[in-house]
């Protein structure tokens, strides 16, 4: 069967964009820190971190990797393959995903997803899902079960993100209301979570039985070995 150029080039995999830190003593995950301990909660954040370069490697479109410091554009280099990196820039999150949103579109990139490196429940379902999306919506966001989200998209410039309530539950909602005031055609594409306290690790642990990709299994026995969750 024929395949429409135009057509073809509309539906090409978006850019998979991962925000990441080098985990490090004292430097990743430190909520997890306060009841795990700086070298468990270490372990952990790298586990974590497999998990979304797991993701980004499998990715069929263009990948890059935005390390939260310059210095580490060396170590992120050594991580993705044939991803870009391209370190974030100061400020708060709604800042640097600004900046990353305005270099990315200058380079010619259209359709954007934005992850973090805490998000190990996310499927290849949620993927294709977003992606789906992304045809007939501006922006597609993956709430969490926090209130925040755990998958930003677009085809279109992000609003100023400055002023969101980072890291509340109010985050995906008033993301959503700014993204609809700017113009944007908004979509929920559905729910998952993220880690960012000890007590999410036990959910995850029972999310991950079951769930056969690699990094996800190594993830579950180091949960497991950490006490957490089951042992079946």
């Amino acid at each position: 069967m024929l395949i429409d150029p135009t057509t073809a080039k509309q539906t090409a995999a978006p850019c998979l964009v991962l925000l990441c830190k080098r985990p490090a003593l004292g430097h990743a995950k430190q909520r997890l820190a306060a009841t795990l301990g700086q070298q468990s909660a270490l372990v952990v954040a790298q586990a974590l971190l497999n998990c979304a370069l797991e993701d980004l490697r499998q990715w069929p479109g263009t990948r890059v990797i935005a390390p939260d410091q310059e210095q580490h554009l060396t170590w992120a280099s050594s991580l993705g393959g044939e991803a870009t990196c391209i370190a974030q820039s100061d400020g708060n999150l709604g800042q640097r995903l600004n900046e990353l949103d305005r270099q990315l579109r200058h380079e010619g990139r259209r359709q954007l997803i934005f992850i973090g490196s805490d998000c190990p429940a996310l499927l290849p379902d949620d993927y294709r899902t977003v992606s789906d999306l992304l045809q007939s919506f501006d922006t597609v966001l993956l709430g969490a079960r926090d209130g925040g989200v755990v998958l930003m998209a677009s085809n279109l410039p992000w609003p100023d993100l400055v002023a969101l309530p980072w890291s509340t539950d109010h985050l995906g909602s008033s993301l959503a209301q700014l993204c609809r005031h700017d113009g944007h055609s908004v979509v929920i594409a559905g729910e998952s979570f993220d880690i960012d306290h000890a007590e999410d690790l036990s959910h995850l642990a029972t999310t991950l039985l079951g769930d056969d990709r690699p990094a996800r299994r190594q993830l579950l026995c180091l949960l497991q070995r950490l006490g957490i969750g089951s042992d079946a």
